[in-house]
């Protein structure tokens, strides 16, 4: 078991991929808390990246830099007076991912091995962002769920890139004593989330009149997580996590996809079967289930938002509330989905 470490309060982090839905709400959430911290997020600003996430944040309290996490120049620019970096920047989108995989590889395994090379140069601590689908998935009726120790078997091209990011870690760490930790969390769910992921496409399809798409049966199981919940179980993590250890972050959010939609269908005030069916997603993972018990009584984390119809109210709202956030991005996300056949 490695050593337990002592309790480190960063002064000056790298947020990478900080303009993204879960990075910014990271951002926020440590320039909320913890005033003392300043941020520096570096984000090339895909298609996923919105400086708009980062709005309302004071100038004092991050600077931001349009970038690659593959340039090593530029990195040798950013990185000196820093004394972390917190790894979010990825390429997520398991249907892109199967579309087109090498952008999947360049950002998350090659994009990694770049930043691993500066911390190793620059002695900085190191937090990474990984995925619960790198372990698979699960059996509908398998009460099992993922934990530390489930093997590696990833299903998409997508997961496959995290997993290899993962192990890219573990090796540095261990060949070169990098000061790392590593969390693999459940499905995120909150504000400033893409349109083309499932929670907020229902809920935008549906402010917008058009009927939702469910995959297959919809009998698929995610473990579903406020972004919130994972911000501040990355920063326990960071601050107080064993060195070369990686934790599972979950919050017990079990549902099935077609639950979740007729749940918002309901609270969007519409009939719960006022969707259409459409082919199942090649290769469709079953079930996710994050055991977090090692997180939970290792460091003392526990999550806040443990009401999702709540929580899921809570993100309808917001979404009904900023449509000018998403809707010079909806147009596109769906004629891309309508290309993919979706």
């Amino acid at each position: 078991m490695s050593e337990v470490s002592e309790v480190f309060t960063p002064r000056n982090i790298i947020v990478t991929g900080g303009a993204g839905f879960i990075g910014s709400n990271f951002v926020h959430w440590v320039v909320d808390h913890h005033p003392e911290t300043h941020v520096t997020v570096l984000d090339a600003l895909t298609y996923a990246g919105n400086l708009d996430n980062l709005a309302g944040i004071p100038s004092d309290r991050m600077d931001f830099v349009k970038g690659d996490i593959c340039d090593a120049e530029l990195l040798d620019e950013i990185v000196p007076g820093h004394d972390a970096i917190v790894h979010y920047a990825a390429e997520s989108h398991n249907d892109n991912s199967i579309a087109d995989p090498e952008p999947f590889v360049r950002t998350n395994v090659v994009g990694t091995f770049r930043l691993l090379e500066a911390v190793r140069k620059y002695g900085i601590r190191y937090h990474h962002i990984s995925t619960d689908e790198v372990y698979g998935d699960l059996a509908l009726d398998d009460p099992a769920k993922f934990t530390e120790e489930t093997p590696y078997h990833p299903s998409s091209p997508y997961s496959s890139t995290k997993a290899s990011s993962d192990l890219l870690v573990r090796a540095w760490t261990r060949t070169y004593g990098l000061r790392t930790t590593i969390s693999n969390c459940s499905n995120n769910y909150g504000p400033y989330q893409h349109v083309e992921k499932f929670i907020p496409r229902q809920i935008t399809n549906i402010l917008t009149g058009v009927r939702p798409k469910l995959y297959g049966a919809g009998l698929n199981v995610r473990d579903w997580i406020h972004t919130e919940d994972h911000s501040s179980a990355v920063w326990t993590i960071l601050t107080k996590g064993r060195i070369g250890e990686t934790y599972l972050i979950g919050a017990n959010g079990e549902r099935n996809n077609i639950d979740v939609l007729r749940m918002i269908l309901r609270l969007m005030g519409q009939p719960e079967d006022a969707f259409d069916h459409v082919k199942d997603r090649p290769g469709h993972d079953r079930r996710y289930a994050i055991d977090a018990t090692k997180l939970r009584t290792e460091l003392g984390w526990e999550p806040v938002h443990t009401d999702f119809e709540s929580g899921l109210k809570a993100t309808i709202d917001w979404y009904a509330n900023n449509p000018q956030w998403w809707e010079k991005t909806k147009a596109a996300t769906e004629e891309r989905y309508k290309r993919q056949g979706q």
